[in-house]
């Protein structure tokens, strides 16, 4: 999945304009419970103002509060000028990207203000991948690395009708074994399949009922 099929389109998004001050910000954090929000000049992307960046300031900037919140404009204390998206990139690399910071923006080549994509909307893909809010059962277990593994394993499970709800693999640089966890929904055949399983070579390291 690419990240402009996950991101919040402009229209969704809680932006500021960069002469809005400091306190408009925080009003607007407040009031929609986000950590950060982009600042645009007029629908050009200047970068983004967070809560944490915001306080960070402050205690650098040896002003009053109320002058601090009230003379400062988002565009001064603004961060991620040039760390943005195009929106072509794979979701799952972003995610090293969102670990410390609440979102990043998405622009066109000439850095028009297109939406944001948030760790949020990240982790809520990644807990999709792994069908984490279906209920199910969850099978973990190793294969030998060869061709037309996990084509044998969707004919096994559908000889037993198996509904798949996730499958996902690791150890993609492993030229031996690959790691592999399918969550299927909860039959009264689950030992048949699984015996079916280590009958052709796949060894189950655990089953959870989720």
């Amino acid at each position: 999945m690419f990240v402009k099929n996950i991101m919040i389109p402009k229209h969704e998004c809680i932006t500021a304009q960069e002469n809005e001050t400091i306190k408009a910000a925080l009003e607007k954090l407040e009031a929609n419970q986000i950590d950060g929000i982009p600042v645009l000049a007029g629908d050009k992307y200047l970068g983004v103002v967070t809560r944490y960046n915001i306080y960070l300031n402050f205690f650098n900037s040896n002003q009053s509060k109320e002058d601090y919140l009230t003379a400062t404009s988002v565009k001064d204390i603004a961060v991620h000028q040039d760390k943005y998206l195009k929106g072509a990139e794979l979701f799952e690399k972003t995610m090293l990207d969102l670990k410390d910071f609440p979102l990043l923006a998405v622009v066109d080549e000439n850095k028009t203000f297109l939406g944001v994509v948030t760790r949020s909307d990240v982790l809520g893909q990644f807990e999709s991948a792994f069908g984490v809010n279906r209920p199910g059962v969850r099978i973990a277990f190793t294969s030998v690395e060869t061709e037309g593994r996990i084509a044998r394993l969707s004919e096994i499970a559908h000889h037993f009708h198996e509904h798949i709800i996730s499958l996902v693999t690791f150890d993609e640089t492993d030229k031996l074994v690959r790691r592999i966890v399918m969550k299927i929904e909860k039959k009264d055949n689950i030992d048949k399949f699984v015996k079916k399983l280590e009958e052709h070579g796949f060894r189950v390291l655990s089953i959870q009922e989720d």
